[in-house]
C-alpha cells in the first residue's frame, strides 16, 4: 500500500470520546420553534425559563466532565498500585451525588482509559461489579517510569503501530509526526501526558523492541522510518491493531480490504507456525520416549 494512499484512508488515530452525554431530562430541553402569541411578559418569562434550563444543563455537563476526570485519575492510581476496583468504592469515593449518571460517566472513562492510556477496564464479576485494569491488545509495556507523575502510554504506542501497519509496515518518520500532531504531540515539545515524545519513540520504545527506527537506505540528507519491533510482533497482531483502530472510528476492518487481507494472512501464518512448533515438540517427545523405552529394554535384557 502506498504511503499517501494509506494515510488518506487510515482512520484518525486516538479520537477522544465526545464531551459528557446529556441526560434524558437535559436532552428534552430545546428551544421551541413554534411562535406563541401572548403578552411580552409571557414571552420574557418563557425565555427566562428556557435560559435557566439551558444553564442547568450546562452545569450538569460540566459537573459530569469533572467526575469523568476524577474517575480517570482514580483508576490510574489503582492501575499503578494494582489494587482491586469495585463499583461501590467508585460510587462512594468519586461519583458520590451523581450516582444516577454512573453508567454514562463510567462509559466515557472506559473509552478514555483505552484510547489515551491503552488500558482496558474489564468487569470480572457482574454480580458484585468488580473490575480489573489490563493493557490493551495484551501489550506488556506501559511506558511508565518510576515516578509519581508518570502515566501509561500504551495508547500512543498502539496508534503508532497502526499507522506503521497501514503504511505498508514501514512508515516514514514525517508520516508518524504528522499523525501525532493531530493528537497534539509534536517533535521536540513536552506533552502533558506522554512527556518528551522523541525520546519515547526513538529511544525508550526502540530499546524495549516495540519499534524499530532506522535510516532510509541511500537517503541524502538522511531520512528515517519506523517499523514494528520484534516485541510488538510477539505481543500483538496486525489484526488486533486493525480491529482496535476501526472500532474506535465506528467502522469495520473490511473497510480497509488490503490491510484486512494482510492481517488475515498474518494470522494464518502465525497459526501455522504454532502448529509446526507443536508438532516439532510432539515429535521430540516421541523420540525421547522411544529412546527411553529402548534404553530400559536393553538394560532389562542384560
Amino acid at each position: 500500500m502506498k504511503v499517501h494512499d494509506a494515510a488518506a484512508r487510515a482512520p484518525c488515530p486516538l479520537q477522544l470520546p465526545q464531551r459528557a452525554y446529556f441526560s434524558p431530562t437535559v436532552m428534552a430541553v430545546t428551544p421551541s420553534t413554534k411562535l406563541y402569541q401572548g403578552s411580552s411578559r409571557q414571552e420574557k418569562e418563557g425565555a427566562s425559563t428556557s435560559q435557566a434550563l439551558i444553564d442547568t444543563g450546562s452545569l450538569l455537563r460540566d459537573a459530569i466532565d469533572d467526575k469523568v476526570a476524577d474517575l480517570v485519575g482514580f483508576l490510574l492510581l489503582k492501575y499503578k498500585t494494582k489494587e482491586p476496583i469495585t463499583k461501590a468504592e467508585v460510587l462512594s469515593s468519586v461519583i458520590k451525588e451523581y450516582k444516577d449518571h454512573f453508567l454514562m460517566i463510567f462509559d466515557q472513562v472506559s473509552k478514555s482509559m483505552q484510547l489515551v492510556f491503552g488500558i482496558d477496564v474489564k468487569e470480572v464479576d457482574p454480580t458484585s461489579h468488580n473490575y480489573v485494569l489490563v493493557n490493551t491488545l495484551g501489550l506488556t509495556c506501559n511506558g511508565m517510569v518510576n515516578d509519581e507523575q508518570s502515566v501509561p502510554k500504551t495508547g500512543l504506542l498502539i496508534n503508532i503501530l497502526g499507522v506503521i501497519f497501514m503504511n505498508g509496515n514501514c512508515a516514514p518518520e514525517k508520516v508518524i509526526w504528522k499523525m501525532l500532531s493531530v493528537m497534539g504531540v509534536y517533535d521536540g515539545r513536552e506533552h502533558f501526558i506522554y512527556g518528551e515524545s522523541r525520546e519515547l519513540l526513538t529511544r525508550v520504545w526502540v530499546q524495549e523492541q516495540y519499534l524499530e527506527y532506522r535510516q532510509v537506505p541511500k537517503s541524502d540528507p538522511a531520512q528515517y522510518e519506523f517499523l514494528w519491533g520484534p516485541r510488538a510482533h510477539v505481543e500483538t497482531t496486525k489484526l488486533k491493531v486493525l480491529e482496535f483502530l476501526t472500532q474506535i472510528n465506528d467502522t469495520i476492518p473490511m473497510a480497509f480490504p488490503h490491510c484486512y487481507e494482510e492481517a488475515l494472512k498474518d494470522e494464518e501464518e502465525r497459526s501455522q507456525g504454532r502448529v509446526i512448533v507443536s508438532e516439532n515438540g510432539a515429535a521430540r517427545t516421541r523420540v525421547w520416549a522411544y529412546s527411553r523405552a529402548t534404553s530400559i529394554s536393553f538394560s532389562c535384557g542384560k
